[in-house]
Parts: C-alpha cells; sequence; structure tokens
C-alpha cells in the first residue's frame, strides 16, 4: 500500500540535522521516570536516523506548561532514561539560543534533547515566526508524535511545511494500522465501542455506523441505547437525556446497512464494588434497585459470533466497569477471542484510547492484537474521521 506520506526510507539524511518530534511526556515521580514506554517507542527512528548519517534532535513537550517556563517540567528529568534507552550520550539544550549556538558538546554528542517546547508560547499558537526560528536548527523535519497529531501547533504541523518530512517509525506504524483499519479494511469490519457516556462519543459513533459492518456497543452507554428503546436500566449509569440521539444513531446504522449489537443480557448488582453480589438477567427484566455492570454470557456468545465473521476489529472503551472483578468477565473474554483470531492470522485487530489500552492489558490479550495505539485523543479523533493536522501537513500528494 503506497502511504501518501515519506518515511524514513525515503529521505537521505547523511550529514543532515533532523527535527524529530516526538512524544515522551512519561510518567514521573519523586525527579524519577516510573514508565519508560513511550521513551522505549521512539529508539528505533532515532536509530535509523542515525544509520543513516543523520544528526536527531529532539523536539518534545512535557505537561502543560502552557507557553511560560516551568521549572518543575523540565524535559531534563527524561534524560537519564533516555540516555539509558538508546545507550548513548544525549546533550540537553535548555534554551533555544543554546541550541541556535552549537557548542562543542552539542557537536561531539549523537543526540540533542531540546526543552520543553511548550515553554515558548509560539508553540501552541503554530506561530509562523517560531516555526521559522525551530526549521532553521535542521534540514529535515520527521514526526513520530502521532500523539500530539490532532494539535496544529508549530512543532507538529508548520515545520513539516517547512523543511523536507517524513513519519518517523512509531508514527508509520500508527498510520499503517488505521489505515489497514478504516481507510481500507477487509470487510466485514466489526467495531467495538464501550466506556460511560455517548456523549463524549456521538462523532465517533455516527462516523462509524457509516464505516462499519458491525457495531457492539458496550459500557455505560449501551444502557443509554436500551433505555432509549424503552427498556427499564434500573439505577444504571444512563444518560436518559441522550434517548433521542441514541435513536438517530440507530436509525442511521439502519440506514447504512451496519448492524448494532446491544446487550441481550447482563450481570446486575445493588452496589458497585468488587466481588458484589450479582446475577445475569435478561437486558428487558433489569431489577428496579440493580444496576448494569457488565454484559452477559449470551451477549458476549453474540459478540464473539461477530469478531468470527470479521475480517478487521476496531476496538475503543470496555464492554462492562473493567476496573472491578468479576464485572470485567464480557471484556475479557472478548478481547481473547480476538486476540486469539489475531493469532490463527484471520482477523487485523486495532485497539486504542486509555481505558481500552488498560483493559487489554489487563485481560493479557493485548500482545496479540494487530496493533495498540497510546494515542489517546488523536486515535479518537482519527476514529472520528476527523482531520489530523499534524498528519494532513506530512501528506505528499
Amino acid at each position: 500500500m503506497k502511504m501518501r506520506w515519506n518515511t524514513l526510507d525515503d529521505m537521505d539524511l547523511a550529514g543532515k540535522r533532523v527535527l524529530v518530534r516526538v512524544d515522551i511526556n512519561v510518567p514521573v515521580e519523586n525527579g524519577q521516570v516510573t514508565d519508560d514506554t513511550r521513551i522505549r517507542r521512539i529508539v528505533p527512528t532515532i536509530e535509523d536516523i542515525l544509520a543513516k548519517g543523520g544528526k536527531p534532535i529532539l523536539i518534545a513537550h512535557f505537561g502543560r506548561p502552557k507557553g511560560k517556563v516551568v521549572l518543575d517540567l523540565s524535559l531534563r528529568v527524561t534524560l537519564k532514561a533516555l540516555e539509558a534507552a538508546l545507550g548513548r550520550k544525549v546533550a540537553f539544550d535548555e534554551t533555544l539560543e543554546a541550541a541556535e549556538s552549537q557548542t562543542d558538546e552539542q557537536r561531539a554528542a549523537d543526540v540533542i534533547l531540546l526543552e520543553n517546547i511548550r515553554f515558548h508560547p509560539g508553540e501552541e499558537k503554530n506561530d509562523p515566526e517560531f516555526a521559522k526560528r525551530l526549521a532553521a536548527l535542521g534540514d529535515v523535519y520527521c514526526n513520530d508524535a502521532f500523539s500530539a497529531a490532532h494539535r496544529a501547533h508549530a512543532s507538529t504541523e508548520a515545520l513539516a511545511r517547512l523543511l523536507p518530512s517524513c513519519a518517523g517509525r512509531l508514527m508509520q506504524a500508527e498510520l499503517e494500522a488505521l489505515e489497514a483499519a478504516l481507510g481500507a479494511p477487509e470487510r466485514p469490519v466489526v467495531a467495538v465501542v464501550g466506556g460511560a457516556k455517548v456523549s463524549t462519543k456521538l462523532d465517533l459513533l455516527g462516523n462509524l455506523v457509516e464505516k462499519v459492518d458491525m457495531l457492539v456497543i458496550g459500557g455505560g452507554m449501551a444502557n443509554t441505547f436500551l433505555a432509549a428503546e424503552g427498556i427499564d436500566v434500573g439505577k444504571s449509569l444512563c444518560e436518559h437525556e441522550m434517548a433521542e440521539t441514541a435513536r438517530a444513531i440507530a436509525k442511521k446504522a439502519g440506514e447504512a446497512g451496519c448492524e448494532l449489537l446491544l446487550p441481550m443480557d447482563a450481570v446486575v448488582a445493588r452496589e458497585f464494588k468488587a466481588g458484589a453480589e450479582n446475577e445475569v438477567v435478561v437486558a428487558e427484566n433489569v431489577p428496579a434497585d440493580a444496576m448494569i455492570l457488565d454484559a452477559g454470557p449470551e451477549s458476549v456468545a453474540h459478540i464473539l459470533q461477530a469478531f468470527g465473521k470479521a475480517k478487521t476489529l476496531i476496538w475503543n472503551g470496555p464492554l462492562g466497569a473493567f476496573e472491578i472483578d468479576p464485572f470485567d468477565a464480557a471484556t475479557n473474554a472478548a478481547a481473547k477471542a480476538a486476540a486469539e483470531l489475531t493469532r490463527a492470522g484471520k482477523l487485523v485487530s486495532v485497539a486504542g484510547g486509555g481505558d481500552t489500552v488498560a483493559a487489554l492489558n489487563k485481560s493479557g490479550a493485548a500482545e496479540d492484537f494487530t496493533y495498540i495505539s497510546t494515542a489517546g485523543g488523536a486515535f479518537l479523533e482519527w476514529m472520528e474521521g476527523k482531520i489530523l493536522p499534524g498528519v494532513a501537513a506530512l501528506e505528499t500528494a
């Protein structure tokens, strides 16, 4: 499949300074990085640039300093973890002036890291003058931060238009996975959308019913759809005020030939806590004093049947209150079935969004999925059919 953007394979980097937008916005406690996953994921891009004779100059953000220097949000805290992951010395430029002056230390270092780009007001404003100043630091631009691609900032959007540009390895993997799932997928396509509220996923549902063949709705939002059909959901989490919207989405799905899969049965309990006494009831028989906390076994069987027919799966959001046992059963069973089909080469499975990653990790199924995106906001906006400025700026067509 021909990409609509350049990758590192298309670029001549010998002797070139390569500005690389990365996402190393990692969790930190007491001055130590507590999870270096994001740092490890950018290593292939940096190694490839070095192997091609280029010099990587890393541009990244950390936290939300809102255009001011906030010392607690300095990227210096990531240096040790970065050097450990790369097995190389990384020079740190505390200011743009330092980056512009090119000291002996910088010349000697394999890799340079610039201080938190969001310390500059011009970054989030996508200021053209600030972008020009950044562009002057390099010869080539490489975006390896899909997670920041939904932001039109100087380092994600403007730079791509000022220098010869390409996607880094992580960005490339993300774009290829997304293209395979929604751009030109193998059909039938099934999507799983779960989570608490319909109101936060309106654009997503509206876009998906026109793109997929089957749509599984789970979690709290399924209760809203059930209530919209006139089913009493007792004390369940439910946006009753969204009933009209839910009916409109169901109608749109019908018109687009998309089969909507709602829970046929449910696991209900009187209290929301681990190990709470629970029972399985058909969806129409939820007791008035109980709440739905998971999809029931019949619903799960129905979902697994849909997975069995599908060639492509897109997953965002859990099917129940997966954080607490035993209300993680439906999510775990569906995740394991998807993983098994993927392992057998029968399914392309792409998942993303914060809760989704946590739920799939908890189920032990994550590593067998074709691709799991850790880019929360960007992944969702892409699923919603929105144009991501950072990706659009890389397009070569």
